[in-house]
C-alpha cells in the first residue's frame, strides 16, 4: 500500500476536541456544489502529482436505486453494472465521478487504488483518505488553497484486509464446476447466486445444459452461491417465512427469470405480492448461522489466481 495517507476533509482540525473528534453538529452531507468540487480537485492534484491516470475499484457494493428515485446512478457512469466488480480498472474522469457519487451517499461505493502509488477511500461524514507513494507536497498545498484540510495519518482506516470469518475464500474451479455438474445433474442444485457487488445478486436457473453458458456469462470476481432447485409449490414457501425473521425470497417468474428480495414475517401483503404469479420460489435463510448453501465460491481471474476481496 502507498506509505504516504492524508485525510483529507473540508474540517479544521484546530476546531477538533481533545480526543481528536470533530463536533457534531456540523452538515456532514455533500454541498453538491464549490466544497465537493474542491475534493475532486484535490483527488486530481495527488493523482497528477503521482503520476496515475486510471484507478482499480475494489471492495464494490451498492444499494441500488429505484428508478423513481433522485441521485446518481451506476448505469449512467459505466456501461453496465456489470462493469462495476472488484478489479475494474476505471479511467481518472469516471473514478471521480464515483468519489462525487459516494461523497453524495447515492447508489455505489468502492475503494479506488492504483497498486502501491496511490489510492481513494472515501469514508462516511466527508473524510476522504488519499494514499501516495510520494509525499505530494505540490498536492498538499493545492487541497490547502481550495480551501480543505489535509492532514498527514499513519494509514486508512480502510486499508487493513477483512478477515475471512469462514477461512480462505474457495476458488471457483475446474474441482467447483465439476461438483456443481453433479449436484445438477443429481437434481440437488438447481440456482445459483451470483454476487459480483455486496447487496446486490443476480440469480440463475441452472439444468445440465445450462450450466456452461451459465458459467461463461458470469462478472469477474464474483462470489457465487450454489443453492437447491426452487419448489413449485409457492404457496408453502410462502407460509414458511418466518413472523420474526427475515428471509431472500427468490422467485422464477412465467418467462424463466429469476430475481430475489429481501422480505420479513411482518411483510405479508408484500410477499404475497412477490408470490403472485410466480411459478417457483424459495426462502433461503440470511443470518450467518443459518445460511447453508450447498456450495460457495469465488470466480478468479483469467489466470486461475484468487485476488477478490
Amino acid at each position: 500500500m502507498p506509505k504516504f495517507v492524508h485525510r483529507v476533509t473540508e474540517y479544521d482540525p484546530a476546531n477538533r476536541d481533545e480526543r481528536g473528534h470533530y463536533p457534531a453538529d456540523d452538515d456532514v452531507d455533500s454541498d453538491r456544489g464549490p466544497i465537493e468540487a474542491a475534493y475532486l480537485q484535490a483527488v486530481v492534484a495527488f493523482a497528477e502529482e503521482c503520476g496515475v491516470d486510471r484507478l482499480s475499484v475494489r471492495d464494490p457494493g451498492a444499494f441500488l436505486l429505484d428508478p423513481d428515485e433522485a441521485g446518481m446512478r451506476l448505469e449512467d457512469l459505466l456501461p453496465s453494472l456489470c462493469d462495476f466488480h472488484d478489479g475494474a480498472e476505471v479511467p481518472l474522469e469516471v473514478a471521480l465521478e464515483l468519489v462525487r457519487m459516494m461523497l453524495r451517499g447515492d447508489e455505489g461505493r468502492c475503494l479506488l487504488e492504483a497498486g502501491d502509488e496511490f489510492f481513494v477511500h472515501i469514508g462516511y461524514d466527508q473524510y476522504m483518505y488519499i494514499g501516495t507513494d510520494r509525499p505530494c507536497e505540490r498536492a498538499a498545498a493545492r487541497a490547502r488553497r481550495l480551501g480543505l484540510f489535509p492532514e498527514p495519518i499513519p494509514e486508512s482506516p480502510y486499508s487493513e484486509e477483512p478477515e475471512e470469518p469462514d477461512g480462505p475464500q474457495r476458488p471457483a474451479d475446474e474441482e467447483f464446476w465439476a461438483r456443481v455438474h453433479r449436484l445438477v445433474v443429481s437434481g440437488q442444485a438447481g440456482v445459483l447466486e451470483e454476487s459480483p457487488i455486496q447487496n446486490v445478486s443476480r440469480w440463475h436457473g441452472l439444468t445440465p445444459d445450462t450450466v456452461d453458458a451459465v458459467r461463461a456469462g458470469l462478472a469477474p470476481r464474483a462470489m457465487l452461491t450454489l443453492w437447491p432447485p426452487l419448489s413449485t409449490d409457492v404457496a408453502a414457501v410462502l407460509a414458511s417465512v418466518p413472523e420474526d425473521g427475515r428471509v431472500e425470497f427468490v422467485r422464477e417468474d412465467a418467462a424463466g427469470a429469476i430475481t430475489g428480495v429481501r422480505v420479513d414475517g411482518e411483510q405479508r401483503e408484500e410477499s404475497a405480492a412477490l408470490a403472485a404469479g410466480a411459478r417457483a420460489a424459495a426462502a433461503l435463510p440470511t443470518t450467518v448461522d443459518e445460511h447453508r448453501p450447498l456450495a460457495a465460491a469465488v470466480r478468479p481471474d483469467a489466470d486461475g489466481v484468487l485476488r477478490a476481496r
